[in-house]
């Protein structure tokens, strides 16, 4: 029972495949303002609050999980699951200010953490594990995380038709405790692996922070999340204006959202695992900025002629945005460990995705203030986003590329 599957793989799902279903907030958020009588733009601020604190409570966590990955996986399951729970209690007895306070409390604040925590804990550990395959052991574990998303949607109709909006969060918050609280004894680093104290204790933010490749790192990160959730976060209403003089509307826009669903799951094992094969793993960041450029371009292009051609462009465009969104997560934590070796992995991997938590408030408020702007064009988004693009592939060959060929050295 000592090996790579069940002390790295399959607990590393079973906590990604929890805290994963976060992206299933617009699943029941209707359902949340409605009860508590307040807007849905009220409560979606704790679906933006959760992944904040999933990226600052990384960013912090870093070092728990080096030092203890056990300690960091039951806080994770402590926190998660503390959080659904709370969310169902507040649904239930409070209304208005006061539930929607408690919801960014414990769906924003608590639940965020546990998210956070519970992202980076298994990454390194699968890392080990998979020493020759680092994009493909982590590609499967964030693959669970993006696959919670069409696991999970279904499970969760079926449960606040049957019992409630308050009763899914009590039902699922035991469901999702006994995964991850499983994957929490079952996480182990390999025999033989001791975490290097000194090392440990003697990491410097600063250094990193002045350290060029890294704020290249964070930068096309960034860009990726931002660019793929202006669009993403959007994808219904793109669709609904795209297909609004078609009979068969109701059933593409039913049909393409499992589709990109799926091409978000795709990405993160398909593009890990081609980094694996590659001298430099900072290519993949270039291929799926260079497609999703060619794909903004083509559907503006196609855009002056709306036809089945264009509309057809739409369903592509959403679904190479997709891959490339879910990609730049898998391939992000070997790339780090290609550029700046093992020691502190986690505490580096964390603080990387305060890229996330930035993009998390950023990506869909932006789409929001350019639809405003520009009396809900589209076509704007997709300029922006393809423009955005562009600058993340010149930060990519500028800054992240490896030009020495010295990352394959470091990956040991």
């Amino acid at each position: 029972m000592n090996n790579k599957w069940v002390r790295a793989a399959i607990p590393a799902l079973l906590i990604h495949c929890s805290i994963g279903t976060v992206y299933c907030w617009s699943t029941f958020k209707e359902a949340i303002a409605d009860r508590i009588g307040v807007s849905t733009f009220a409560t979606g601020w704790a679906f933006s609050l959760a992944i904040f604190f999933l990226g600052m409570s990384a960013a912090f966590a870093g070092k728990i999980v080096e030092a203890d990955i056990h300690r960091s996986s039951i806080i994770s399951c402590i926190c998660f699951t503390t959080g659904m729970i709370g969310t169902g209690l507040v649904i239930q007895f409070c209304t208005g200010a006061a539930a929607l306070i408690g919801i960014y409390l414990f769906y924003g604040c608590i639940m965020g953490i546990g998210l956070g925590v519970g992202y980076i804990t298994p990454v390194k550990t699968l890392m080990l594990w998979f020493s020759e395959q680092k994009g493909l052991a982590t590609g499967i574990s964030i693959m669970g995380f993006g696959l919670a998303k069409a696991i999970a949607t279904p499970i969760m109709e079926l449960l606040q038709g049957r019992f409630g909006i308050s009763a899914m969060f009590y039902i699922l918050g035991a469901i999702y405790f006994v995964m991850m609280f499983i994957g929490h004894l079952l996480l182990k680093k390999p025999e033989g692996w001791v975490e290097d104290a000194a090392k440990n204790e003697s990491f410097k933010l600063k250094p990193l922070l002045h350290n060029n490749i890294f704020v290249g790192i964070w930068i096309i990160f960034y860009l990726n999340i931002h660019c793929g959730l202006m669009l993403i976060t959007y994808e219904k209403q793109i669709l609904n204006s795209t297909f609004k003089d078609m009979a068969i509307l109701t059933a593409i826009i039913s049909f393409v959202p499992s589709i990109t669903a799926a091409c978000n799951a795709l990405g993160r094992i398909g593009y890990s695992t081609i980094s694996d094969k590659m001298k430099d793993r900072s290519l993949v960041y270039q291929i799926i900025f260079t497609s999703c450029i060619a794909a903004c371009v083509i559907t503006l292009l196609l855009s002056f002629h709306v036809n089945i051609i264009f509309r057809i462009m739409i369903i592509l465009l959403l679904m190479i945005i997709n891959l490339g969104y879910g990609g730049g997560f898998s391939t992000l934590p070997a790339l780090l460990s290609s550029r700046f070796g093992m020691d502190n992995i986690s505490k580096i991997h964390g603080i990387t995705l305060t890229a996330w938590a930035a993009a998390g408030i950023t990506g869909n408020n932006a789409a929001e203030l350019l639809l405003n702007v520009s009396g809900t064009n589209y076509n704007v988004v997709i300029l922006t986003a393809g423009g955005l693009y562009v600058v993340a592939l010149i930060v990519c060959i500028l800054l992240v590329k490896d030009k020495a060929g010295k990352a394959a050295k470091t990956e040991a």
